[in-house]
């Protein structure tokens, strides 16, 4: 602005700052008696002097000023610092009167609504193309000039400001608009913590260049400077270069408590792919071939298999490097296990379209304590189920009974060289299909096996995560941390490592011979509702009640990723087997997939009607599964849903994501139960679906 740049050199001209001005000159390239020639417009005068406008400095400089510094622009100031008092707060500190005294700047509360409207006239005018992009200003801007009005005690004008505008929010902030309707008066505001969130926490919005500079025009033009006040203090408008996008596109995308996420979250480096399997000698046994001698038949030449445990030779290139983080040494009843997996794996049914699982449904019938929680071994041979009188209840699937081990007396005269040692330690006295473990002491809400099948997990509403022998049915230890109730645990895939969510709106890692988390993973707007280990145990998610994802480096600690989009508190998470994808569900009954290595969201799957608690992919990544409170278990094409993913440059820039319109040509099939809502799903080694919940007489 011509006028702008004049006024500032014939400023720096009175002050005698002759070589500032001459640099400024030729930067401009304006000569000297241009100087002379221009008049200074009154409002610079007001905005360089800062006492010839009536208004106050900070308005004044807004008038034309703010557009010239180019810091301000974009909301790429990261923190602002407000000045109350003389003392300068910065903002990301969530002191809770720092915070809330940056409300006092006050406009005049009467013409709130005149401010709100006449931005929202402006943005219902424009073009379509910016319509939509622009309407993501309406629910940020209402929060904050609905709080700024109780802050400074004008109740009634908060009241009907509320009352007006409320309704023109997207229906998926109904619940936050509900806790904000109930704060009221400025004492209501310090202790909310969804309000502490939204105020600490900069809303991220994601705006084309063409829009906002749209947007800045009309609110200078306007000196609608409440507003402009809002989006500069408030919100973090994330611009790009390019297309605006469009209403659909827009749609997929938000929800959350504090907006999209910034681009820059998801530009990290994942390392997605599977560590490299250990290589054994496998033994051949010859059981698959005793049936065919009967009748006196040759036996069939089995072609030699050179170690199976060779099947990935080949190092992933997107792999993590094998000594990343510390893993545990694999056993050699481990390795055993691993041999049983391939063996199993051989007879695997290949799933697809044409072929699709049988499910085998677990009903707890009169679970009248309450399901909570439930978890089946990797061998599918236990499920333990966690209840709200705050018992663990093991069962044994298999005819093979659960036993624990001797007492120490008796254990003292076994011959410990014997063949038969393991056999010989257990106590066929206690054999039995049920087993209860006693311990917590409130609700248990997360339950994990380990994959030895020597140890059990288990979370409550009373703080802590115990860790169960299941060879001698009792506590080890109980993991105290989390001060809140705790949502949900899980172990590592090769075992030692487990993560734990909770109210208090953080992840921990634990080992399970540490007493203190190894890791503690902060950045949630809310409770961390469920918790996920990537396949190859480097990268754990978390879903949250803030309606994001996050995906956590286990070896720093950092967050890699943050995924928007569900419009409900995420209730569920599966990674895929080949650990380049992960599904999310939620209580808006949406899957959603995304591929983790762009960042992107590559995918929505609807149908279900309620919150959906169970996900899990097939062994060999065909068909996800998903699981809902509506009774229902569906089943879904995943190679169709990943193939000619688009994730070219352009779109992991922008966020341009185009998702089929219709997700029914991925549905393979919806299968019902009779009132049973369900609660896991678990595809056993040979691709056969177990499903679990608790039936509800309604």
């Amino acid at each position: 602005d011509r006028q702008t740049l004049v006024a500032v050199l014939q400023f720096l001209r009175r002050s005698n700052l002759r070589e500032s001005e001459e640099i400024l000159r030729r930067e401009a390239r304006l000569l000297g008696d241009d100087l002379g020639a221009a008049a200074l417009s009154p409002a610079s005068a007001g905005l360089l002097a800062g006492s010839g406008s009536e208004a106050d400095p900070g308005e004044a400089l807004l008038g034309r000023g703010t557009g010239a510094a180019p810091g301000a622009i974009g909301g790429s100031v990261a923190t602002v610092a407000t000045s109350i008092g003389g003392a300068v707060v910065v903002e990301d500190q969530p002191d809770v009167s720092a915070v809330l005294s940056a409300y006092n700047q006050q406009g005049d509360p009467t013409l709130y609504e005149e401010y709100y409207s006449g931005l929202k006239h402006f943005i219902e005018c424009s073009l379509d193309c910016h319509r939509a992009e622009l309407s993501q200003l309406f629910y940020p801007l209402f929060v904050h000039m609905y709080l700024e009005l109780v802050y400074n005690q004008h109740e009634s004008e908060a009241k009907s400001f509320f009352e007006r505008f409320h309704g023109d929010q997207e229906c998926y902030y109904q619940d936050d608009l509900r806790v904000l309707s109930s704060l009221t008066k400025k004492e209501h505001m310090k202790g909310n913590e969804t309000m502490l969130d939204f105020r600490t926490s900069k809303f991220v919005l994601r705006i084309s260049r063409d829009s906002y500079q749209l947007l800045k025009r009309h609110l200078q033009e306007k000196q609608n400077n409440q507003i402009w006040n809002i989006v500069q203090e408030h919100l973090y408008i994330d611009i790009f270069d390019g297309m605006p996008r469009s209403k659909q596109q827009i749609d997929a995308m938000v929800g959350s408590l504090a907006g999209e996420a910034k681009r820059e979250a998801n530009k990290a480096k994942v390392f997605f792919g599977l560590l490299k399997e250990p290589e054994f000698d496998v033994p051949l046994d010859d059981e698959d071939e005793e049936g065919e001698n009967e009748e006196g038949k040759p036996k069939k030449k089995k072609p030699k298999k050179d170690n199976v445990g060779s099947k990935s030779k080949k190092q992933d290139p997107n792999a993590p490097p094998q000594n990343r983080i510390p893993l545990p040494e694999l056993k050699d009843s481990d390795k055993l296990d691993k041999v049983m997996n391939m063996k199993e794996a051989a007879r695997r049914v290949r799933l697809g379209p044409e072929c699709l699982p049988s499910i085998c449904f677990y009903t707890f019938l009169n679970a009248y304590q309450g399901l909570t929680a439930v978890d089946i071994t990797d061998d599918s041979s236990m499920i333990v189920g966690g209840f709200a009188d705050s018992t663990v209840r093991v069962w044994s699937v298999t005819p093979k009974k659960l036993r624990s081990v001797k007492t120490a007396a008796d254990l003292s005269l076994i011959d410990k060289e014997s063949d038969d040692v393991l056999e010989r330690i257990m106590d066929e006295k206690t054999a039995s299909e049920l087993k209860i473990l006693y311990g917590h002491s409130g609700p248990v809400y997360g339950t994990s096996f380990s994959p030895d099948r020597n140890y059990l997990l288990s979370c409550s509403e009373d703080g802590t995560v115990r860790l169960w022998s299941l060879q001698t049915f009792t506590c080890l230890v109980g993991y105290k941390g989390h001060n809140y109730p705790v949502w949900d645990t899980q172990f590592s895939p090769y075992g030692y490592y487990f993560v734990s969510g909770g109210h208090d709106r953080v992840a921990r890692l634990w080992a399970t011979d540490h007493y203190q988390p190894l890791r503690i993973f902060a950045g949630h707007l809310a409770d961390v509702t469920c918790t996920r280990f990537h396949p190859n145990s480097n990268y754990i998610a978390t879903g949250s009640a803030d309606r994001t994802i996050r995906l956590w480096d286990v070896l720093n600690g950092n967050c890699v990723r943050i995924f928007t989009g569900h419009k409900g508190p995420i209730h569920s998470l599966a990674f895929s087997p080949n650990g380049r994808f992960l599904a999310t569900g939620a209580t808006d009954g949406r899957v959603l997939l995304w591929d983790i290595g762009h960042g992107l969201m590559v995918g929505e799957l609807k149908g279900h009607t309620d919150t959906i608690y169970a996900l899990r992919f097939s062994r060999d990544g065909e068909i996800l599964a998903s699981g809902s409170m509506d009774n229902t278990v569906r089943l879904w094409d995943a190679v169709k849903a990943f193939e000619d993913l688009e994730t070219d440059d352009f779109t992991t820039a922008t966020g341009h994501i185009n998702l089929p319109e219709n997700s029914q040509d991925l549905l393979l099939g919806t299968y019902m139960t009779k009132s049973t809502p369900v609660v896991h799903l678990h595809f056993t080694r040979r691709n056969l679906l177990l499903a679990a919940g608790a039936y509800s007489s309604q």
